[in-house]
């Protein structure tokens, strides 16, 4: 049997390999494509025209679970490292007062660490009269520095009793407290939920009343409101009288959130 024969053999085996595979593939990508088209029934590529919009209004009230309250520490001496000397020892000794009651690390923090030089404005030199111009020339007669502290309560039932003990530490500008959630979003997600639910509540009585089917939706947004301010307790920024500071009472409240949401669906 020549070599020709063998040839022709092999060079045929190896064309019905190469058909098969070619048909196999083109068989994939027949099927692959069949997939896509059933997945797509149903959809287009066109903006639906028949559509109703519906807007739907939520609100959540929820109590609060955390309580933020912040007060600063100021002194003025006259070198920048007396002040800091004196800000630290106090800042510490309140920071200190503030574990004591159960406050954890992580829930206590600095907003802000300032120095401030202190100016002396001379009296303006009087009409008509001869005066050396280093007279109008302000001068430094000391420092002023300053730390500002931000606690997180989480036994709301302590609140008062905290600000009584920071005001017998005699600290100024005490603000809050800030009752609020600790998880931010909680509060507008159940709003937004309420909202969604009653704007799903519209559509299906509104779909009924025109007598048509709801179909998928087509477009959402969303918009969240804020809540009541909290109420806050000042104890000003001059030394208090500590004989004179006693727990105040605390009222914790509730806090409501507000979200709007606008629904539209395609309708049959």
């Amino acid at each position: 049997m020549d070599n020709n024969f063998f040839s022709n053999l092999f060079d045929a085996k190896s064309l019905r390999i190469a058909s098969v595979s070619v048909l196999g593939i083109l068989a994939l990508f027949l099927l692959a494509q069949t997939i896509s088209t059933f997945g797509d029934l149903g959809r287009s590529g066109i903006p639906a025209t028949d559509t109703i919009t519906v807007q739907g209004d939520g609100q959540a009230t929820l109590p609060p679970d955390v309580a933020r309250i912040s007060f600063t520490v100021e002194n003025m001496k006259t070198t920048v490292s007396e002040a800091q000397a004196a800000t630290t020892k106090q800042t510490n000794a309140a920071i200190a007062y503030v574990k004591e009651q159960g406050i954890a690390e992580k829930d206590i923090k600095t907003l802000s660490y300032n120095i401030y030089p202190q100016y002396s404005y001379p009296s303006p030199c009087p009409f008509g009269a001869i005066c050396p111009d280093y007279r109008d020339t302000p001068k430094i007669v000391g420092y002023q520095v300053s730390q500002t502290i931000q606690v997180t309560m989480r036994d709301l039932t302590k609140t008062g009793d905290l600000i009584a003990g920071l005001g017998r530490l005699e600290v100024q500008n005490l603000n809050g407290p800030a009752f609020t959630l600790d998880d931010t979003t909680a509060g507008y997600d159940a709003a937004r939920a309420d909202a969604i639910a009653k704007a799903k509540s519209q559509a299906d009585l509104l779909a009924k009343q025109l007598g048509v089917r709801l179909g998928k939706i087509v477009n959402f947004s969303e918009s969240s409101g804020g809540y009541p301010y909290p109420m806050a307790y000042g104890m000003g920024g001059g030394v208090v009288d500590s004989k004179a500071v006693s727990a105040p009472n605390i009222p914790v409240g509730e806090n409501t959130y507000n979200a709007s949401v606008s629904i539209t669906y395609e309708i049959r």
